[in-house]
């Protein structure tokens, strides 16, 4: 069971769940504080995992089901990173969206959703890759792959193409790289750290974000060279041979939280470099 200090400390990112999920801080700590009450009427409410934090959440969950708080509307107090990511967030299917917010907010792994969520691990992995889905069908944007293996670019154009969004262009090399981007500005990159002559995609991604802001995914055989650079914050980091399922959740993450992220039923930006 979660001893009071233990529980003091996961209720900051408890309050940051519940405001995503109810979309609002005052009706998110309305939840919160319900549950805290049900923990103090009884403490062996915290027993149903064996992870306490999922437990916590889990017991979060069900208060929320099940108890009736006035809903509270407090929009001004979100940021234009946030209030872009609860605006994409709205979009998506309730049970995967708590599902999808569990694995990508709070960092839950697969089995830990399923206990949260009181369903078996198959049931939970289906409602994050539903959520995928759902992102993908609201957001679109434009994808710069920097690989130098060819059939790994193909694979990443696939994946990227088959999850709804465009390819920008291929690049090879930390030059072809950042000539890309003066062509045509992507909404994301997807970057090896190791490129075919011998320059650095790490390297390239840095000059890159000097001028533009876009979310970038690495995907490397070589992850300790992305500690030994000067990685760019925030960035998302796939190890090779990379899992399609994670690549697809990550993808989803990254834009989800990215404010420049727009759904399909919005008028698009214009992504040319002036």
């Amino acid at each position: 069971m979660l001893t009071s200090t233990a529980i003091s400390s996961q209720i900051p990112y408890l309050r940051r769940f519940a405001r995503a999920l109810t979309g609002t801080q005052a009706g998110g700590d309305a939840y919160v504080l319900a549950t805290l009450e049900t923990i103090v009427a009884d403490p062996a409410a915290l027993t149903s995992c064996a992870d306490p934090k999922t437990a916590l959440y889990r017991l979060f969950l069900k208060v929320w089901r099940t108890v009736p708080v006035n809903e509270h509307v407090d929009q001004s107090s979100f940021t234009g990173d946030e209030a872009g990511a609860q605006r994409n967030l709205e979009a998506i299917t309730l049970r995967p969206r708590i599902a999808f917010l569990l694995s990508a907010l709070e960092g839950f792994d697969t089995s830990q959703v399923a206990e949260a969520l009181e369903c078996s691990v198959d049931e939970a992995a289906s409602l994050i890759d539903a959520a995928g889905k759902e992102i993908a069908n609201q957001i679109r944007t434009d994808v710069l792959i920097i690989e130098d293996e060819p059939f790994i670019a193909l694979d990443l154009q696939a994946l990227v193409e088959e999850q709804g969004h465009g390819v920008v262009e291929v690049a090879r090399t930390h030059r072809e790289a950042v000539e890309a981007v003066q062509r045509q500005m992507p909404g994301l990159i997807l970057a090896d750290i190791q490129l075919a002559d011998g320059t650095s995609g790490l390297e390239a991604v840095n000059q890159i974000l000097e001028t533009v802001s876009v979310p970038v995914i690495f995907i490397t055989a070589y992850p300790e060279r992305f500690l030994t650079g000067t990685p760019p914050e925030p960035a998302f980091l796939i190890t090779k041979p990379f899992n399609i399922d994670s690549l697809k959740a990550v993808i989803s993450q990254a834009l989800f939280f990215d404010r420049k992220s727009y759904r399909k039923d919005e008028p698009e930006i214009s992504s040319s470099v002036v």
